[in-house]
C-alpha cells in the first residue's frame, strides 16, 4: 500500500475515534435499531424484568429455558419480548453468543427458531 494511503487510513481513523468521543453522528452505530436483535418489541407499561438464574453454559440448556419460560410465564405468547429479555437470563460466554446473534439468525422463540 502507498505510503500517501496508510496515512489516509490513520487520519481517517483517528478522524472516527474523534466523533465517537465527542459524540459525533458518524460513527458505527449511528441508527440504535440496528442494535436490536428483535426489531418492534413492545415493552407492556409497568413490565418488570424477573431475577434470572443466570445461564453460563455449564449447566443444562434445557432446564434453563424451562425456568426461563416459566418466570415469563405471563408474556408466553409474545415471542418477542421473551427473545428480547431472554439476554437477561444468560451470563458469560451464553450471553456472548446471544449478544452477537444477528436479527437474521433469530426468526422465531420456537425450537430451531435460532439459525446458527
Amino acid at each position: 500500500m502507498p505510503p500517501a494511503m496508510v496515512e489516509r487510513e490513520k487520519f481517517d481513523h483517528i478522524e472516527e475515534r474523534l466523533r465517537v468521543i465527542e459524540g459525533g453522528r458518524n460513527y458505527a452505530f449511528a441508527d440504535m435499531e440496528e442494535l436490536c436483535l428483535v426489531a418492534d418489541v413492545v415493552i407492556p407499561p409497568k413490565f418488570k424484568v424477573s431475577d434470572f438464574v443466570k445461564y453460563k453454559g455449564t449447566t443444562c440448556p434445557k432446564n434453563h429455558l424451562k425456568i426461563y419460560y416459566r418466570k415469563m410465564g405471563a408474556y408466553a405468547k409474545d415471542e418477542k419480548l421473551l427473545m428480547h429479555f431472554f439476554q437477561e437470563s444468560l451470563t458469560g460466554e451464553a450471553v456472548t453468543w446471544y449478544t452477537n446473534l444477528e436479527p437474521s439468525q433469530v426468526s422465531s422463540w420456537k425450537p430451531n427458531g435460532f439459525l446458527i
